[in-house]
């Protein structure tokens, strides 16, 4: 039985997460021929090509496969380290996220933290993200995990990611015809409410809105019932819902940022440690989505 040595399988996803050689070593500490040695390596030990240099670095079928698994395994590890070596942690943490990250991998996120530090209390509150930004300009919360719009947004560098809005359609609707589009849709304030209905409105196609929750689960429910359409990231888009950035009856939707609000300077070291947590699991969340 083979043996994945730890350093090897750091170095390669992140290679996947920065995009490049030179950037892995630079955030390692190694030269880019020190890491082109470590995956040659690798890829010697499993007997398979990790990488497609053509037309850009990109995962081979077999890359993406064990970058899943790497993920976990370098999940693991650097849990138990921290929960092990790490000083101990306690007091409390306020965080506030949007609705559709309740139900994706947020919960797979805290629940690593929680059992590295189980010492510390997560309060965790969902709502749109005007409410939540809102809230947390009031003392709500220590920091938000909110999205914004693209290219203008208010978050500072490397605090955010930029994802596509993409339709989310129920596997048994059809577009009907001569009648307004039925939507589904969260709250007034929404910042995909308002991607849907200002392209629907420049493509001159007529909609109601028949569903309205504050709910990813009730908006999820709806679109599968077949009451309508929405849109959301193709980050937090559920399995058994279809896809569709256009399909040349419907308009794109254009982008979204992803990221936090927060005051560095009155972060207790809980939540800085948290914040630091998920900021790395949704950029590790993303990349592991575009590569597949």
């Amino acid at each position: 039985m083979k043996n994945l040595p730890m350093d090897l399988l750091r170095t390669f996803t992140t290679i996947n997460d920065l995009g490049g050689f030179t950037q892995a070593g630079d955030l390692l500490g190694r030269s880019q021929p020190a890491i082109s040695l470590q995956i040659k390596r690798l890829e010697e030990m499993l007997e398979v090509t990790l990488f497609n240099r053509v037309g850009g670095l990109k995962l081979t079928e077999e890359g993406a496969i064990l970058y899943s698994y790497a993920r976990k395994i370098l999940e693991m590890n650097d849990t138990a380290c921290s929960r092990l070596s790490a000083p101990a942690l306690s007091g409390s943490v306020r965080l506030g996220t949007p609705n559709d990250f309740e139900v994706s991998f947020l919960p797979v996120l805290l629940s690593n933290f929680s059992r590295a530090y189980p010492d510390v209390t997560l309060d965790v509150h969902s709502d749109v993200s005007i409410n939540l930004r809102n809230a947390y300009k009031k003392g709500t919360f220590d920091f938000v995990m909110t999205m914004d719009e693209y290219p203008n947004h208010d978050f500072s560098d490397g605090d955010y990611i930029v994802e596509p809005l993409s339709w989310a359609i129920g596997p048994t609707f059809s577009l009907p015809n001569n009648q307004p589009l039925p939507l589904v849709l969260y709250p007034q304030g929404c910042i995909y409410r308002q991607h849907i209905t200002q392209a629907l409105n420049d493509a001159n196609i007529p909609w109601r809105v028949l569903y309205c929750s504050s709910s990813l689960l009730g908006i999820k429910s709806a679109i599968e019932a077949g009451l309508g359409i929405s849109a959301l990231s193709l980050n937090t888009m559920p399995k058994n819902l279809i896809a569709e950035q256009t399909d040349g009856n419907l308009p794109e939707l254009g982008k979204v940022t992803i990221g936090f609000n927060y005051e560095k300077s009155s972060l207790s070291p809980a939540a800085e440690l948290l914040l630091k947590h998920l900021k790395r699991g949704l950029i590790q969340n993303k990349e592991f989505s575009d590569s597949m």
